[in-house]
């Protein structure tokens, strides 16, 4: 069934694509605008169909696009909320993706906004993270409708718009829409699978402190000429900071971070190195294993710095520079305690009596899910069906804040982490892609555990 319809979905995900839905700020608001138009269009029609098959009219669909302050007062992006209210007695099931992507970015083959497709794969900025994840929940719910198997359940389709750029009006949105977006289970189709033809759960997620380094050397430039010797330069100093946040090994040492147990998968780095495409000239850097490394561990990158280029510079000593810094916590960690213990390292280890300021700009909590509950167990079996292999219960050492937020305001919900991602989708790189044959699978695994809820 999922054959016959997989043709229009892909088409429905390629049009998706075509929108450059990119939340961050200095890109235009309206794309994100037009595409949550475009996926309430999808998602009402979808329902209303599935609906229709059930012997249910029209006027039972409710879909709305809505929005919620972020903490500054300003609107937050575009959510879209679908939704097919539970018939008496029977279960809610929340379904989630999201419909911003991150920039395009450099280095691509293709247009990032112009769906590709290359054999197995469809290459195009967003077309794994997330729009793919919203096409999982509609092609669930008309491979259901096509069977005519419409299960005894509400389902709420639930995309949001920002979560690339933080999910800022997350949780007023959750806080204000409360009683529309309870359900018993949540799937969260936002993850990654172990590979290629090996589904997996994902129970753990980092966490996230995100903020800006400021390093004050100089109150003006000076010749670096004449003055350079006695004074180190912003660009030095900072480097001497950055330098101090791991220790010889490349182990984060910042007091006061907690690490998790190390993980049972077995994760060799030779399928590390596969998998990220790292050559064997590069070492690892760390101790442990390499999954713990990337999933009970913290991490610390520098991911902007605002420089002076090349073509363009002068002889002077550079008087002030800001750093961008993401630090990614283990779970059991709480970020603002990250945060603090960031900046008094940052503190301590500002040389020559330079001055340091650091600004938190994003907090993420970690995620950590029990194994054992019934929704898991249930959810292992429809992936065990739908591949014909077992899934693996892994960690991310990405960050996905929204799900801390989800179980504190709705603590009686099951939440599934689920994707539609393998590991060379390349999310948020250049040449993004998802497998097709991994999404058709994705919908089977979902519609089954649809139908499997229900009962």
């Amino acid at each position: 069934m999922v054959e016959n319809l997989f043709p229009a979905l892909q088409d429905d995900l390629e049009a998706l694509v075509r929108i450059p839905s990119v939340s961050a700020p200095a890109f235009d608001p309206a794309n994100v605008v037009a595409s949550s138009y475009a996926v309430a269009a999808l998602a009402g029609a979808t329902l209303r169909k599935f609906s229709a098959v059930a012997g249910e009219g029209p006027d039972t669909i409710d879909v709305q696009i809505l929005r919620a302050p972020k903490h500054d007062g300003t609107l937050g992006a575009p959510a879209v909320v679908a939704r097919r209210p539970a018939p008496e007695g029977a279960p809610t099931i929340l379904l989630y993706a999201h419909h911003d992507v991150q920039p395009p970015g450099d280095g691509w083959d293709h247009s990032p906004f112009e769906p590709n497709q290359d054999g197995d794969r469809l290459f195009g900025r967003g077309a794994a993270d997330d729009k793919a994840g919203i096409c999982a929940h509609l092609g669930a719910l008309r491979a259901l409708t096509d069977l005519g198997e419409i299960p005894h359940v509400g389902v709420t389709i639930f995309c949001e718009g920002e979560e690339e750029d933080g999910s800022p009006s997350f949780r007023n949105f959750l806080e204000q829409n409360t009683e529309l977006l309870h359900a018993d289970v949540m799937i969260v189709a936002d993850s990654v699978n172990w590979k290629v033809g090996t589904p997996a759960l994902t129970t753990s997620l980092r966490g996230l402190v995100d903020g800006v380094l400021e390093v004050e050397a100089l109150d003006h430039a000076i010749h670096s000429g004449m003055f350079g010797g006695p004074i180190l330069d912003a660009y030095t100093i900072a480097a001497r900071i950055i330098a101090s946040l791991h220790d010889a090994d490349g182990n984060v040492a910042i007091e006061g971070l907690v690490s998790g147990p190390e993980p049972t998968v077995d994760y060799s780095e030779a399928q590390f190195r596969e998998e990220s495409g790292i050559p064997d000239h590069v070492h690892l850097a760390g101790s442990g294993s390499i999954a713990g490394r990337m999933w009970t561990k913290p991490s610390m990158c520098v991911v902007g710095i605002d420089a002076v280029p090349v073509d363009e510079a002068i002889n002077v000593l550079t008087p002030r520079v800001r750093v961008k810094l993401s630090l990614r916590l283990a779970p059991g960690q709480e970020p603002e305690a990250a945060a603090q213990a960031l900046e008094e390292h940052i503190m301590a280890n500002t040389p020559f009596g330079a001055r340091s300021t650091w600004t938190t700009y994003e907090y993420g909590k970690p995620f950590k899910a029990p194994s054992d509950t019934t929704a898991m167990q249930m959810a292992r079996q429809c992936f065990a069906a739908a591949w014909d292999n077992d899934p693996v219960d892994i960690g991310v050492g990405g960050s996905i804040p929204f799900i801390a937020d989800l179980l504190e305001v709705f603590p009686d919900s099951k939440i599934l982490v689920t994707g539609v991602e393998d590991p060379d989708s390349r999310a948020h790189g250049a040449n993004e892609s998802v497998h097709l044959g991994e999404l058709r699978k994705v919908i089977v695994a979902e519609a089954l555990m649809l139908r499997t809820l229900a009962a």
